[in-house]
């Protein structure tokens, strides 16, 4: 392989305030110098343009499955020009997720399969108010096309996968049958952002903004769609512990109505606080004290890893692909059973109380999180990549 390969890479959008654009965004910044990387996308943020050429790749407003529609011919069509004109012929295509049928490298983010098995019986009908039909409707016809994209794409051999976790390749091999061309890439952090130094420096100024008195242990919460990040059973927990020093914060954008009927009915909405996200999110992990995702379903989950690297002791659940990368005991505390508000409240109260555990696990986490860094998930798909050219 030469250094002047051309790597196309194929995403509706990039920043670094998304899970999957972030992974895409610290990866292909990091293999600027091997590989002639094009972007085809509709819009990037956050990421440094100099040494990749963005396409730009019109966006159509709209509902999201005619927007997913669009941007799946606009980007075939506009990159099939660029073949035609000889703007670019290239070596390798690497799309995150389904944006192609002509990709040779695929990251997996979740398998859809599974996604609509879980939630399959919230989309029935009588489920849902008339009112909801129309959006229920949308929702139906996106997801299969999705699934049938998938079975499509994903059970094609020669199609190179790269699962973000030893979970999301479980689910290839249930609902797809690949086991042959599946390469589990874990998710990194960036250590020079995240790192236990730097939440010291925003320490006093955080909890000061959040109203954090010195004798308040914050548990952090980071995500959207609360009751799959299993806020049901964070709560619970808090309400359990019954301890007026306990503050839950709650990060993302999803309803908090429902949640704010259980905190009021339970007495404790006082210590609970539902949060913006923010592009600055190490100001949250230095808030607080513990961070507790207790999820009932995550491919990987990037928060803990991002806190784990601050030096914040974590607990999450082993649904959550995050799981893989902690060893129960040393460097955070594996939940077996997400439903389990009872374990989880009395790991929340140990944590609390014993300062030498919460030390021993918060000094481990950020030696943990060091060992998994963007420039390693990088570096594994730049091997990944050298390999699929050679075979081509």
């Amino acid at each position: 392989m030469q250094s002047n390969s051309r790597l196309s890479v194929i995403s509706p959008f990039l920043d670094k305030r998304h899970g999957t654009e972030l992974c895409v965004a610290e990866q292909i910044e990091r293999l600027t110098e091997d590989f002639d990387i094009h972007l085809y996308s509709s819009r990037v943020e956050d990421i440094d343009l100099r040494r990749i050429h963005w396409h730009r790749v019109p966006a159509l407003p709209g509902p999201h499955l005619a927007g997913y529609l669009w941007w799946f011919a606009a980007n075939s069509m506009t990159r099939w020009w660029h073949g035609k004109r000889r703007i670019l012929q290239p070596d390798l295509i690497y799309s995150p997720g389904i944006n192609c049928l002509d990709a040779d490298v695929i990251s997996v983010h979740i398998v859809f399969a599974e996604f609509y098995r879980q939630v399959e019986k919230k989309l029935r009908f009588r489920s849902n108010p008339v009112a909801s039909w129309p959006l229920l409707i949308h929702r139906l016809l996106y997801y299969r096309l999705i699934r049938t994209l998938e079975r499509r794409v994903y059970t094609r051999p020669d199609v190179c996968l790269v699962a973000v976790s030893g979970k999301v390749a479980e689910d290839l091999n249930r609902f797809y049958g690949r086991t042959e061309n599946v390469h589990v890439i874990h998710h990194g952090c960036d250590v020079n952002r995240f790192n236990p130094q730097r939440r010291t420096e925003l320490r006093e100024m955080a909890r000061g903004e959040l109203d954090l008195r010195e004798n308040d242990f914050a548990a952090l919460l980071i995500g959207n769609d609360w009751k799959k990040k299993g806020l049901h059973g964070l709560l619970e927990a808090a309400v359990r512990l019954a301890n007026p020093a306990l503050r839950i914060l709650i990060v993302g954008k999803d309803d908090a109505t429902p949640f704010r009927k259980i905190l009021e009915h339970n007495g404790v909405a006082g210590r609970v606080q539902f949060l913006p996200p923010r592009p600055d999110v190490e100001f949250y992990y230095a808030a607080a004290d513990l961070y507790a995702g207790p999820s009932l379903e995550d491919a990987f989950s990037l928060p803990p890893l991002e806190a784990m690297a601050c030096g914040l002791p974590v607990i999450v659940s082993r649904q959550a692909g995050v799981s893989e990368l902690i060893h129960h005991g040393e460097d955070g505390l594996i939940l077996e059973n997400p439903d389990d508000a009872q374990t989880l409240a009395e790991w929340i109260r140990r944590v609390m109380q014993d300062a030498d555990l919460r030390g021993a696990l918060a000094a481990n986490a950020a030696r943990t999180a060091q060992a998994h860094t963007w420039q390693d998930n990088a570096a594994a798909m730049k091997v990944l990549f050298k390999k699929k050219l050679q075979n081509c």
